[in-house]
């Protein structure tokens, strides 16, 4: 009803249930999309997981349980509205929305440097200076060097800004720069390990295994 006052928006799918999400998303491709957590057979978050690449720029989460908040912005989520919520609510969410989908539209490129606010300064972080990049509660921590910087930006819409060929996801909370891998280690529970040039060991989940041997142009046996 509230999308519907709004002649700039434009509704091409509503969905029944989380199974039947994905293959409506892939055929339509929304700019923008409101998911709610709890849904028949699949939640929110199974959504978003069965995406993969093809989650919409802008996903709104709209559910009455206000436990899952931290884990919508891991995922990627621009806002999350909490029941019951009023239209002056909405409204913000939805203008926040029509930013970021313009500004993802004017500038198709990916990116070359993060700028990073801390104390009252603004630093420039040039991409190919990045080791790693580590999940931190709302914010991304950057790992450059011996230096640490946090960026308030989730791990999912850092993924689908940062170029493939260069940095790779191998952990819900980790994303390293391919140019820094210098192997891969086995460890005693028979979870691979990421090692890096600087020294540091990045475990790897199974989930991101084959993502990571396509980018390398390796094989990673069982």
């Amino acid at each position: 009803m509230l999308l519907r006052l709004d002649p700039e928006i434009e509704i091409v799918s509503e969905c029944g249930s989380g199974v039947d999400a994905p293959r409506e998303i892939r055929a339509t491709k929304p700019d923008l999309l409101f998911l709610d957590v709890q849904m028949p057979e699949c939640d929110g978050f199974d959504v978003l997981e069965l995406l993969g690449k093809d989650v919409p720029s802008a996903i709104i989460f709209v559910t009455a349980y206000d436990q899952y908040a931290l884990r919508a912005f891991e995922a990627g989520a621009l806002d999350y509205l909490l029941k019951p919520f009023d239209n002056a609510r909405f409204d913000r969410a939805l203008e926040r929305a029509k930013e970021k989908i313009a500004q993802g539209k004017g500038s198709p490129k990916k990116l070359q440097r993060l700028t990073v606010k801390s104390a009252g300064q603004v630093a420039f972080v040039g991409l190919s200076e990045i080791d790693w990049i580590e999940a931190a509660d709302y914010y991304a921590a950057l790992h450059v060097g011996d230096k640490t910087h946090l960026l308030r930006r989730s791990m999912a819409e850092l993924e689908q800004d940062l170029d493939p060929a260069t940095f790779c996801r191998i952990h819900r909370s980790t994303i390293v720069n391919l140019d820094r891998v210098r192997g891969l280690k086995v460890s005693e529970d028979g979870a691979y390990q990421v090692l890096l040039e600087n020294g540091t060991e990045l475990r790897m989940s199974r989930r991101y295994r084959k993502q990571l041997q396509s980018r390398l142009g390796i094989r990673i046996s069982d």
